[in-house]
């Protein structure tokens, strides 16, 4: 059962190592400021900010149709609860494979 176990932790964390590299990319195409903020927040450490700010960018999301807020905080909500909600994460990745697919130039290397 160990065995079954750790090759399961080993699939995740190849599936988390490819992750990465493709939310590396997307993080240093923003702005410098928000850039440090998002990898701040990425930290395993910031989870306790995380989760909150996921949740209330998810609320701010579904208020879309009002002022300030908008639809665009919905996406970034889902993906800051990505890293510690495992059904998210393979969302999260599988748009990933999708944005590597039909959007590659959005991975280019960029300014990081």
């Amino acid at each position: 059962m160990s065995k079954d176990l750790s090759g399961a932790r080993e699939g995740r964390a190849a599936a988390v190592t490819t992750d990465d590299w493709r939310l590396d990319r997307l993080i240093g195409r923003l702005p410098r400021r928000m850039r440090s903020a998002v990898r701040f927040v990425r930290q395993p450490s910031g989870r306790r900010l995380r989760i909150p700010l996921g949740i209330l960018l998810m609320l701010g999301g579904v208020l879309g149709a009002l002022p300030i807020l908008g639809f665009w905080m919905l996406p970034i909500g889902l993906a800051l609860l990505a890293d510690d909600v495992r059904v998210l994460r393979a969302a999260r990745s599988r748009v990933l494979d999708w944005v590597e697919q039909h959007r590659p130039h959005w991975l280019a290397a960029g300014r990081q």
